[in-house]
């Protein structure tokens, strides 16, 4: 098989860069954190490592404060920053998407990283630096969780490690904080999933990829949008969207409590001809609510399954752009 050399439009020497930050109802932490995305991106330029054309691209996911009005009127005080708006809340992973496919085109590279200021925005120098190397993903990976609760370092930890052993391959304490190179979000472009988990499709994906270890800081304004229950929901995606292991352990488990149900017919009819049994209320009933269990909870995760298969064959679109700043637009 005779190869071919594959030309990119990637420059690695000094790349444009796309920042990508999904907002929603950020409107106390907006005017703080934009300031030094700015700083970061005019320090990066200033250096040499990035074009001077890099842009910060806001993504407005429907919010319902001044979160929009804040991002236009950024982009008037400083061409550094753009920003487009989807036509309703459509989630975290939805807004990241809608970022990266909307500067795939036009830039180089791009780096997803969210608007409280938690991550520390100074990796994204060292990120750089990685894909000048060669990396064409690299990982920002927190070192430490000493800033976290008890409560939430150790839900987190058991995360990462409960989606590795379903199946789900993710970096250890990696989130959505992520360089990636127009090579790669092209090749990811043809990924068409509409159940979206960031953190384990892009592994999939491939290309070489490095990791950049930080520190997490404390959200700078406000109160975090990522609560409990929505961190849970994303793991249950996470799951049924890159793994089928579920449903194996589904089988096994019905394997198992098949077997162990042959072998008490068995008993239950030797008793029955020696003329030892006798008639038990508990026992019957605990044998039905146990079963019964099994059967619910296995219909509920193969339900799980069966409707994400639903709004996969809808093919419905992934994100609406509804408006964009005035010089994003004009790029076009």
């Amino acid at each position: 098989m005779e190869c071919i050399e594959v030309k990119t439009k990637e420059n690695r020497e000094r790349p444009r860069l796309i920042v990508v930050v999904p907002c929603y109802n950020e409107e106390a932490v907006l005017p703080i954190t934009s300031k030094l995305f700015l700083d970061e991106l005019n320090a990066m330029i200033a250096d040499g490592k990035i074009a001077e054309d890099s842009r910060i691209l806001f993504v407005n996911d429907g919010s319902k404060d001044q979160t929009w009005p804040i991002i236009t009127g950024l982009s008037e005080q400083d061409t550094h920053f753009a920003g487009i708006s989807q036509s309703r809340n459509r989630g975290h992973q939805n807004a990241v998407l809608a970022g990266l496919m909307e500067a795939k085109d036009r830039c180089d590279i791009t780096i997803s990283i969210d608007c409280d200021g938690q991550d520390d925005m100074h990796a994204m120098e060292e990120m750089v630096d990685a894909y000048r190397g060669g990396a064409d993903i690299v990982y920002g990976v927190r070192d430490n969780r000493d800033s976290d609760s008890w409560f939430k370092r150790t839900t987190a930890q058991g995360f990462y490690k409960f989606l590795n052993k379903m199946g789900a391959e993710v970096v250890y304490n990696h989130a959505d904080y992520r360089l990636v190179s127009s090579q790669v979000l092209d090749a990811f472009s043809d990924f068409k999933e509409v159940n979206l988990f960031l953190r384990g499709m892009f592994p999939l994906v491939g290309f070489k990829s490095a990791c950049v270890y930080y520190t997490r800081n404390a959200r700078m304004a406000d109160e975090s949008h990522y609560p409990l229950k929505k961190m849970i929901g994303l793991a249950a995606d996470g799951i049924t969207s890159l793994s089928n292991k579920p449903i194996q352990i589904i089988t096994n488990v019905g394997i198992g409590v098949s077997l162990i149900g042959f072998v008490g017919v068995l008993w239950a009819l030797i008793e029955a001809l020696l003329g030892h049994t006798v008639g038990g209320w508990a026992s019957l009933t605990c044998i039905v609510c146990f079963l019964g269990g099994i059967q619910l909870l296995s219909l509920g995760v193969i339900g799980e399954y069966v409707g994400k298969t639903y709004l996969e064959t809808k093919h419905r679109p992934r994100y609406i752009i509804s408006a964009c700043t005035g010089n994003w637009h004009s790029e076009k």
